[in-house]
């Protein structure tokens, strides 16, 4: 997508933005890894309490006749855990990952713009025909917007 030129001072620059280029931004953000890193957390969240609940089975007398018991208690306990746990994980995680791919689209398409804002004014710097106030004026308009102040004053 061009956009059309833009005079400082009858000064036309023309600056060029790719935005839909693949091969030039990739969001480093991936829905699939965030999901397995959810249920690999849930998966160890669920196996801690499986253990910590087939442990205190064990100070039970009447479970500690059978060896199997505390085992079964755990692996139930695990499994319930799992089952409560991950269907709400799973949503978080698809939401957040959503939110931050936004994100890091529309700080990759600031940051592409503002890289061709500057290539326009350097090569007006590079330009000989261009005067040194007019150079001036534009990188300090340039910088001004860059940094968000909303008034600049300039000597006459």
């Amino acid at each position: 997508m061009a956009i059309q030129p833009i005079g400082f001072n009858s000064v036309p620059v023309r600056y060029q933005t790719n935005f839909k280029s693949k091969e030039e931004y990739e969001n480093p953000i991936s829905r699939s890894s965030e999901r397995n890193l959810a249920i690999l957390g849930s998966v160890g969240g669920s196996v801690l309490v499986g253990g910590i609940v087939g442990g205190l089975s064990t100070c039970f007398d009447k479970i500690k006749a059978n060896k199997a018991y505390p085992i079964l208690i755990g692996t139930a306990a695990a499994l319930i855990t799992l089952g409560l746990s991950l269907p709400s994980k799973l949503y978080n995680t698809k939401v957040n990952a959503y939110a931050r791919e936004k994100e890091m689209d529309v700080f990759a398409r600031q940051k592409s713009a503002q890289s061709n804002i500057y290539e326009g004014i350097d090569s007006e710097i590079k330009d000989n025909k261009v005067s040194l106030d007019d150079k001036i004026n534009h990188y300090a308009t340039v910088k001004m917007a860059d940094n968000g102040n909303g008034m600049m004053i300039k000597g006459v």
